[in-house]
């Protein structure tokens, strides 16, 4: 499970360091992808193959399911950190989600998400009392 917030930087390659806490369990592989809301989706692999498999389940006669499934898998970039723990993010990911030199990187239950941090703190900004407002609506019972 990913959990947290933290603040890295790109360098000048594209390459940006993975939260330390991650990088055990990152190092064998991971897939980055462009997710919704202009971030990018990072994935262990054996999450990407759990993904790919319900994908793949899915009826290919559904419009909506070709499309998500085309943008989703194209612009994967299937990834191993190198020694330090930094991983190189794709130039068309990083134009896709606005990358330049400050990110925020947030654990998302199964996944990474890697923002721009002007972004981020603007997705926050608007979200947080929709988030506030609804969370019985979408976890009714739990919480």
């Amino acid at each position: 499970m990913f959990l947290g917030t933290h603040s890295p930087r790109l360098d000048d390659k594209g390459r940006l360091f993975l939260p330390a806490k991650y990088r055990e369990e990152l190092s064998g592989g991971l897939v980055i992808t462009k997710g919704q809301e202009r971030c990018l989706y990072v994935f262990p692999m054996a999450e990407f193959q759990r993904i790919t498999e319900a994908l793949r389940a899915a009826p290919v006669t559904e419009k909506a399911v070709r499309a998500y499934s085309r943008v989703f898998f194209a612009s994967a970039s299937d990834e191993v950190p190198d020694k330090q723990g930094r991983v190189t993010i794709p130039q068309p990911l990083r134009a896709y989600a606005g990358l330049t030199r400050d990110c925020t990187v947030i654990g998302a239950n199964t996944r990474l998400e890697i923002w721009d941090a002007q972004a981020w703190d603007s997705y926050l900004e608007q979200e947080e009392q929709a988030f506030s407002d609804v969370s019985e609506e979408v976890l009714p019972g739990i919480l």
